[in-house]
C-alpha cells in the first residue's frame, strides 16, 4: 500500500468522506459512523500531515444513488478534478457512489488527476489498470448486493401481503387488535364520525358536500399521529375536501386488504436530476386485493358505487369521459347531460343575468371557439329542453310502466327462489357427508392410530368444506336480496301516480330533479337544425334504449312580431294600383293587422314596402311602357322632340301626379307611325353619338 503513496500524494489533501444511506442508520448504527471517522487515524498513519486531512461529513444520512442531493460528494469531485487531493479515504470504496454514473466519472477523474482511493482492503490507483479493474467489479458487485438484498426483501413483504399479513399503517377508525388483526376502532366516536361521512356522501353525491356538511354543524374529524413521542395519540381537526376523496377511495373501509394500489417512478428533472413521484394504479394492476378481510364501514359493492360517483364529479379529466356529472344546483336539469353532436364534447350551462339573481339557463358548447373558430358550436335556451325531457320522463314513468317492472322483479324473485333451492340442496348434501364422516371417526377402534387419524382429518375436511358452503351462501343471501312485500309494491305504484305531482311541487328542488333524471337517462345527444327551426335530442336511456325528441326552437322577438307573409302578398299586389293610405283603408276594412297586432296606417304601409322592397304604383310601370330617357335611345331624337309628341297626342302617358314619374305608352302601331314621322319630317334634328346635326 505504501508504495503506491508518493510524496506529491502526501503533499496534497486526503479527504475522510463519510455516508450512511438514511439517518435510521446514522442514529441506530453509530458503529459505522464511528469506524469511518477513525479513518482520519490510518492516514496519519500514511504520512498526511494533520492539516491536510479533511473530514467530508454533511452526506450523513443521505442515499449514494444520485449526486445532486450530496453536497460533500460535489465538493470532492470538483477538488479532485482540480488536482488538490492526494487520496480519498472510505469505509468501503464502493461505498462513495451507489451511481454507476457517477461512480465511474469519480474513477476517470481520479485517473486523470493521480488520485488515490483507500479503503480498509488496500489502495488503488485508478490509473493502473488491475487497479481500476478491481474497483469496477467491487462497484458491480456493491450494485448486484443491493439489488439482492431489496429482491429478498421485497419477495417477503409480497409473500406476507399476499397472505393479507403485512402490517401498514392503518386509515383512522381501523387499528390492530391484540393478535394483530385488522379490527374497527374500539373508540364509539370515531366510528360514528367515520360512518357519518359514508352516510352523507351517499345522500349528497359529493365530496364537497360531506365537507360542507361537517363545516356548517361545526363537526371535526379525527386523525391518528404516527411516529415519535405521539405515537397512536387521536387528535380532531377540520375535515377538508381532499380527506374526504381519501377516505372514500380508500378499500380498507370496505373491508378490504389492498397491496400495491400505489407505485413509484422516477423520472429526469429539467436540471438533469431523478425524481420520484407516485401514482395511483387502477384497480385492476392491483397486486392484493382480499375481499372480506376485516370488518369495514361500508360493503365492497357500495364502495364501487362511490368510485363511480366521483369519477363522474371530477372535472379534471374535460371530455375525457362521456358520463353523468354529479347533479349540482341551478334551474338547468340537464346540466352535464348534454353532448355536442358537432365536435363530440360536452355541453356546458350559462344563466343570464336576472334582477332577482335566477336567470334563464342556456346552454353552449363553445369547443369550436376555443379551438380559434369565431362562433360557438351551438347555443340552446335551456327551458325548452328541459321541458321536453322532464315531460318525456314523467311519460316514461307511468303506473303501467312500473306494473311491467314488478313483473320482471317477480320474475327474479322466482329465479332467486329456485337458485336458493340448490343452494339448500348442496348444504345438506355437505351436512350428510360431515355426518357420515363423523359416524366413521366414532365407530374406529381408538387403539388404531393410523385409521383413526385418517378419518379424523377426513371429519375435518367434510367440516370444513360445510363451513365454506355456508359462507358463500350467506355472501349470496346479502348480495341479491329481491323479496319485495306487497304493501311495498303498492307504495311504489301509489308513487307513480304522484310523481307528476311531487315533480311540479315548490319544495322539490333542482337538484333533486337532476338525480331523478340520471337515474334514467345516460346523456343526450343535441343537434341543432336552423334551417328546420328545431333541435333533434338523441336521448340514450341507462338501460342502452335509445329514441330521438324533437324541440321546435323558440322564435326570435324579430320574428314574433314580423307581419305575416299573407299580409305582405297582400300589399305587394294593392301597391299596383293604390297608395300607402288607400292600402291602410282596405286592410283595415279586411281586419288584417301588423305583426305587433295594431291597425295598419299609411307609414306602416310605408315601412312595409321599404323592408321588402316593394315599390309604389307610382313608380311601378307595365310591360309596353318606357321613361322618356328610354324613347329617346330608341328612336335617336331629342327629348324636347318627346315632348312634343306627347302634347300632340301622338304619345300616351302616364303619370300619377306631379312629380312622380312619367311613363310613356308605345305600342307597335305607335312605333310604326313614329318611324315615319321621323323619315318624313325635316326639322327633327337626329342626334349622332351626342351632338346635333
Amino acid at each position: 500500500m505504501s508504495s503506491k503513496i508518493q510524496t506529491y500524494h502526501q503533499e496534497r489533501f486526503a479527504y475522510i468522506y463519510l455516508r450512511q444511506s438514511t439517518m435510521a442508520q446514522v442514529k441506530n448504527h453509530q458503529e459505522s459512523t464511528e469506524r469511518q471517522y477513525a479513518l482520519k487515524d490510518k492516514a496519519l498513519t500514511l504520512g498526511w500531515s494533520p492539516h491536510l486531512i479533511k473530514i467530508l461529513d454533511k452526506d450523513l444520512g443521505i442515499s449514494g444513488s444520485q449526486m445532486s442531493t450530496r453536497e460533500d460528494f460535489k465538493t470532492l469531485i470538483a477538488d479532485i478534478s482540480l488536482n488538490k487531493v492526494g487520496g480519498v479515504f472510505a469505509l468501503e470504496a464502493s461505498r462513495l457512489s451507489r451511481s454507476c454514473a457517477d461512480w465511474h466519472r469519480l474513477l476517470e477523474l481520479c485517473s486523470l488527476t493521480g488520485t488515490l482511493i483507500l479503503d480498509e482492503d488496500g489502495c488503488y490507483d485508478p490509473r493502473d489498470f488491475n487497479d481500476k479493474l478491481i474497483l469496477g467489479l467491487k462497484a458491480t458487485m456493491s450494485q448486484a448486493e443491493s439489488h439482492f438484498i431489496r429482491a429478498r426483501l421485497d419477495g417477503g413483504k409480497r409473500n406476507k401481503a399476499k397472505k393479507g399479513e403485512l402490517h401498514a399503517s392503518l386509515p383512522v377508525g381501523l387499528i390492530y387488535d391484540q393478535e394483530g388483526k385488522t379490527t374497527l376502532d374500539t373508540d364509539e366516536q370515531v366510528r360514528s364520525t367515520i360512518a357519518l361521512v359514508f352516510k352523507i356522501f351517499r345522500e349528497c353525491g359529493s365530496a364537497f358536500g360531506v365537507m360542507r356538511y361537517f363545516v356548517n354543524n361545526n363537526l371535526q374529524f379525527p386523525k391518528r399521529i404516527y411516529g415519535k413521542i405521539w405515537n397512536g395519540k387521536l387528535v380532531w381537526t377540520p375535515l377538508r375536501q381532499h380527506r374526504v376523496c381519501s377516505i372514500l377511495r380508500n378499500p380498507f373501509y370496505a373491508g378490504a386488504y389492498v397491496f400495491g394500489r400505489y407505485k413509484t417512478n422516477k423520472k429526469l428533472s429539467a436540471n438533469g436530476n431523478l425524481k420520484s413521484y407516485t401514482k395511483c394504479l387502477p384497480m385492476d394492476l392491483w397486486e392484493v386485493l382480499i375481499h372480506q378481510h376485516h370488518e369495514g364501514y361500508i360493503s365492497w359493492q357500495e364502495y364501487i358505487e362511490n368510485q363511480h360517483i366521483l369519477e363522474n364529479n371530477s372535472t379534471s379529466k374535460g371530455e375525457k369521459a362521456l358520463m353523468s356529472r354529479a347533479a349540482r344546483e341551478g334551474l338547468a336539469l340537464l346540466q352535464g347531460l348534454l353532448i355536442c353532436r358537432k365536435c363530440g364534447h360536452r355541453i356546458t350551462v350559462g344563466y343570464n343575468k336576472a334582477v332577482n339573481g335566477s336567470g334563464k339557463p342556456y346552454y353552449v358548447c363553445n369547443w369550436e371557439r376555443k379551438e380559434g373558430g369565431s362562433n360557438n358550436c351551438t347555443w340552446l335556451e335551456g327551458p325548452s329542453l328541459d321541458e321536453a325531457v322532464s315531460q318525456r320522463v314523467l311519460e316514461v314513468m307511468k303506473p303501467a310502466q312500473l306494473e311491467i317492472a314488478l313483473n320482471a322483479w317477480e320474475e327474479l324473485e322466482r329465479r332467486e327462489t329456485f337458485l336458493n333451492q340448490q343452494w339448500m340442496i348442496k348444504l345438506e348434501r355437505a351436512q350428510y357427508e360431515a355426518q357420515l364422516a363423523q359416524r366413521g371417526y366414532e365407530e374406529v377402534d381408538p387403539s388404531n392410530r393410523l385409521v383413526a387419524a385418517t378419518l379424523e382429518k377426513r371429519w375435518n375436511s367434510a367440516l370444513e368444506n360445510l363451513e365454506q358452503l355456508r359462507k358463500e351462501y350467506d355472501a349470496v343471501q346479502r348480495k341479491s336480496s329481491l323479496t319485495l312485500a306487497a304493501e311495498q309494491k303498492q307504495q311504489i305504484l301509489s308513487l307513480a301516480q304522484d310523481l307528476p305531482r311531487l315533480w311540479e311541487a315548490p319544495t322539490t328542488s333542482s337538484k333533486d330533479r337532476k338525480r331523478i333524471l340520471r337515474l334514467l337517462i345516460k346523456d343526450i345527444t343535441v343537434e341543432r337544425r336552423n334551417e328546420e327551426k328545431k333541435v333533434i335530442l338523441y336521448i340514450r336511456w341507462q338501460g342502452g334504449e335509445t329514441e330521438e325528441i324533437e324541440v321546435p326552437i323558440r322564435p326570435k322577438s324579430y320574428d314574433l312580431y314580423k307581419t305575416s307573409q299573407a299580409t305582405i302578398d297582400i300589399i305587394r299586389s294593392l301597391a299596383m294600383e293604390h297608395t300607402d293610405d288607400q292600402i291602410a283603408v282596405l286592410l283595415n276594412e279586411q281586419g288584417a293587422k301588423s305583426g305587433t297586432k295594431k291597425a295598419f296606417t299609411m307609414s306602416r304601409v310605408k315601412g312595409i314596402r321599404h323592408t321588402y322592397s316593394i315599390p309604389s304604383f307610382r313608380t311601378v310601370r307595365n310591360d309596353n311602357e318606357m321613361s322618356v330617357r328610354e324613347v329617346v335611345e330608341k328612336f335617336d331624337v331629342n327629348q324636347h322632340v318627346v315632348y312634343y309628341w306627347i302634347k300632340c297626342n301622338l304619345l300616351k302617358k302616364r303619370q300619377a301626379k306631379k312629380g312622380c314619374p312619367l311613363w310613356v305608352i308605345i305600342d307597335s302601331e305607335t312605333e310604326d307611325k313614329l318611324n315615319e314621322w321621323i323619315q318624313n319630317s325635316k326639322r327633327i334634328l337626329k342626334m349622332t353619338e351626342g351632338v346635333a346635326i
